[in-house]
């Protein structure tokens, strides 16, 4: 019997021997950190080679070091009625469970961690579905923690421009509104002698609503806009409801102002209903606090009723385990969802393809193109994941389509395919009004057929521009 023990303690040591078992792991750290530099080329080539980039793809080490070279926040997915045993794996190595943030109505946990051997354990068993660093995007570009301009993509350009030309950016309509320039190339004006988004709820996933903006407050009901409700919500911990990055603003004013009597711009379904969820402080989701707040804000929308498509102009280049299940919830219960295909800033260089979540089976890809219907737009991500496009720059002038500024009544300008996004869902928000009891599918169906590539997706715009006319004919 003696030879036997050192080869059962070894085995006990190294690994369980059954993966529905809490493995057993010698608690030893690597005495070597991956820096964050060597970590962020694997990054960069799983993204060249496989189009995305997901944790499962580095190893222990790896993982390990991108975790405690952040702020060791790490996402734990379990499969259901596990969840005790990931707590006594990690309360086991680590000594104590510490919550940062409150757990939800997913299997997922979120839990400190800084012990190599938990990550080992953790990625061992068979009751743990992923295992994510969610806070590196982050700390990914710093040596000690995040810089206030990786967590400030997208923000601060909401502002009014003064400059615009009637004729060219805008034209001026009933009852004292303008209209963008690119509506025309999707026939929104013929679209809204059939729908103007009326009883349909509409929730965006963003950054918030500014304070100062009356047209998405006190006055989202004027002129031709009326008896519809505009709530927001928080879900970025620490968050208000204001906007104080712009973007969110940007989105709403794009999808849902007020067709008015200020002289501001309507957005296409101007008579719908409006939820801004405030779940993130920039567009790229890279903080704990935004994985955890855009996690919370799908789970909200799929728990409304009243909510039947869920816009996102938002997106990152890491797949996060929890919001997959977030999309995953909302997705079964039937809401129609949107998001952003990507928006080339610095910290997406070189990337090409679709982005996190717009690269997920259950969510609608959308992103921009020119005017000549052929041409991504300058910033703008397209592949084979790209559902539709909207046409929001100008070729020769560069102009983008218009919305909302933080406050007054000049209209500002938007680009990317943020607002291709949120435009796209309020063309859904037009032809869900007009058919309130047809299915999600079905909806999709009638954009589909009324697109540009109707038989055949394009293998970077999908199915195409969207006539929304022809939709609501269909």
């Amino acid at each position: 019997m003696k030879p036997i023990y050192p080869l059962l303690l070894l085995l006990a040591l190294t690994a369980c021997s059954r993966k529905d078992s809490i493995p057993v792991i010698r608690n030893v750290n690597p005495d070597t950190i991956i820096p964050r530099s060597a970590i962020n080329d694997f990054i960069d080539r799983q993204l060249a080679e496989e189009d995305h980039f997901d944790w499962a793809m580095a190893n222990d080490s790896m993982l390990w070091s991108a975790l405690i070279q952040s702020d060791s926040i790490l996402s734990i997915g379990y499969t259901d009625g596990d969840k005790n045993k990931v707590l006594q794996v990690v309360q086991q190595y680590e000594g104590s469970l510490i919550y940062p943030f409150r757990e939800g109505k997913l299997p997922f946990v979120n839990l400190r961690v800084g012990n190599y051997a938990t990550i080992k354990a953790l990625r061992a068993a068979a009751f743990v579905r992923y295992a994510d660093p969610i806070g590196y995007g982050a700390y990914s570009m710093e040596n000690a923690r995040p810089t206030s301009s990786l967590l400030n993509f997208g923000c601060g350009s909401n502002t009014a421009q003064t400059n615009l030309v009637a004729g060219t950016d805008y034209v001026s309509i009933a009852p004292a509104a303008k209209q963008s320039w690119n509506y025309t190339y999707h026939h929104i004006p013929e679209a809204w002698v059939q729908s103007t988004g009326a009883n349909i709820k509409v929730m965006i996933i963003d950054t918030g609503i500014s304070d100062g903006q009356e047209n998405l407050g006190d006055a989202f009901n004027q002129g031709y806009s009326s008896g519809r409700t505009i709530s927001r919500a928080v879900t970025y911990p620490g968050g208000t409801t204001n906007d104080d990055c712009g973007h969110g603003t940007s989105m709403a004013g794009a999808l849902a102002a007020p067709r008015g009597t200020d002289g501001n711009t309507a957005g296409i379904a101007y008579n719908c209903n409006l939820l801004m969820v405030h779940a993130a402080e920039n567009v790229v989701i890279l903080s704990s606090a935004s994985v955890n707040g855009v996690t919370d804000a799908y789970v909200m929308g799929g728990d409304d009723p009243e909510v039947k498509i869920i816009s996102m102009s938002m997106g990152t280049i890491f797949n996060y385990g929890q919001i997959k299940d977030a999309i995953a919830y909302a997705d079964s219960k039937q809401k129609l969802m949107f998001c952003a295909a990507g928006t080339s800033f610095s910290f997406f260089a070189g990337f090409v393809g679709v982005i996190f979540p717009a690269n997920q089976p259950q969510v609608h890809a959308v992103t921009g193109v020119k005017d000549n219907l052929t041409t991504r737009c300058d910033d703008c991500h397209v592949g084979s994941k790209v559902d539709f496009t909207i046409v929001m720059e100008q070729s020769g002038s560069g102009r983008h389509p218009l919305s909302v500024a933080m406050s007054g009544d000049v209209p500002s300008t938007v680009g990317g395919s943020s607002v291709a996004t949120a435009s796209c869902a309020g063309i859904a928000a037009l032809i869900w009004s007009k058919n309130p009891g047809l299915p999600r599918d079905s909806i999709i169906s009638k954009m589909r057929r009324a697109a540009s590539y109707p038989l055949t997706r394009n293998s970077s715009f999908g199915w195409g521009v969207v006539d929304a006319a022809a939709a609501l004919s269909l």
